[in-house]
């Protein structure tokens, strides 16, 4: 396991007051005052969180590699209600061969199995939609709750090469480093309540995906986005819960309203715009009071639509779905069967179909995973 500095030429602002860090050793940054741990290439940005960075810090100081990284593997977001994996558990995921085992290994349950259905669930092909409408188009991404990198990998896969991904969750980062995002990615830990570890440019794309319901203050994570895109970037948000939902949700006008000047579009058009192999038909955010959350794009440049990036890259190594592991069709956990389970059957039938229809790989049954899923 190496230890190394963000691959990144522009200095990355501290999260206490914006002043500018640099790499003092190999496995950590400073701006003169505090010092930040740097693991796998990723740096642990969290303010708030001394204790974890102190002990990290320490153990990577010692050379004790493994021990910093149980340190940061154990720490999650102030929601997560279960407690961490034992520190030798946490040791011991270092040495997963596949995604589903590290992800076992974490303890990151109903989460881990988002991550590992990820691309195949009714919101990852909503943000499939919503991205191939409103592209980067060569423009450097700043991809904000990133999760395990799941965007970022189909980005890559399509030839987009200046990417960031920045989340609030060390595990979920590791995650991606190892099993999902190719090593050109950069990827930063880091609270969005806190001064951003990018720099404001003139054209680049945010994305900030499923996460604004979860937040107290989505306007500011917003208003701040559109201060880094700049004149000729973007700003894409999908899944904002619509009332009802989960978290801290809105209505459609109310999400609109935060990012004036944004299109809309409600979650089920865009998926069934991925599975249809179309582009999606946005809407008046007035229009979509039944959807069950909604999307908005607001792309100053206003860049053509890339319809390749509803489906894998050419050459991908396709595969049969994995929640066909016996042949019939089963949900990772009941979570996550109560919240897809009534759309997701509209595309993945209950048993295994023979022969496969010719739409497999648009309906999932026929998947692009990170190659040690």
């Amino acid at each position: 396991m190496s230890a190394e500095p963000v691959p990144s030429a522009d200095p990355v602002p501290s999260p206490h007051d914006g002043a500018e860090l640099h790499a003092d050793t190999p496995h950590s940054l400073s701006d003169g005052t505090t010092r930040w741990p740097v693991l796998e290439g990723i740096p642990y940005l969290r303010a708030g969180r001394d204790e974890v960075r102190e002990q990290a810090l320490a153990a990577l100081d010692d050379g004790r590699d493994r021990d910093a990284a149980a340190v940061l593997l154990a720490d999650n977001d102030d929601w997560w209600d279960q407690p961490p994996p034992p520190a030798e558990q946490l040791r011991a995921v270092l040495d997963a061969a596949a995604l589903r085992e590290a992800v076992a290994g974490l303890g990151l349950g109903r989460v881990g199995d988002y991550f590992l259905h990820r691309d195949h669930d009714p919101s990852g092909l909503a943000v499939l939609a919503l991205t191939a409408a409103h592209p980067p188009a060569g423009r450097p991404v700043l991809d904000l709750a990133c999760g395990a990198g799941h965007l970022l990998r189909r980005l890559a896969q399509h030839g987009e090469d200046d990417l960031t991904g920045v989340d609030v969750v060390f595990s979920k980062l590791w995650l991606a480093r190892r099993f999902v995002v190719p090593a050109h990615v950069t990827l930063v830990c880091a609270d969005l309540a806190h001064p951003w570890p990018a720099p404001r440019g003139e054209d680049t794309y945010v994305a900030v995906h499923d996460v604004l319901y979860f937040l107290d203050e989505p306007a500011a994570v917003l208003a701040t986005a559109a201060e880094h895109a700049g004149g000729r970037g973007a700003v894409v948000a999908a899944h904002c819960h619509n009332t009802g939902q989960p978290g801290h949700p809105r209505p459609p006008e109310s999400w609109a309203a935060l990012l004036p000047g944004a299109l809309a579009d409600g979650e089920e058009e865009l998926t069934s715009a991925t599975l249809e192999r179309r582009l999606p038909r946005s809407a008046d955010a007035q229009d979509l009071g039944d959807t069950e959350a909604v999307a908005l794009a607001r792309d100053a440049r206003g860049a053509a639509p890339e319809p390749a990036l509803l489906d894998p890259a050419p050459g991908a190594d396709l595969r049969p779905n994995p929640l066909y592991a016996d042949g019939t069709r089963r949900w990772p956990n009941d979570v996550w069967g109560a919240e897809y389970g009534p759309r997701a059957a509209t595309y993945l039938p209950e048993r295994w179909p023979d022969p496969l229809p010719d739409d497999a790989v648009a309906r999932r049954l026929l998947v692009d995973l990170p190659g040690a899923w």
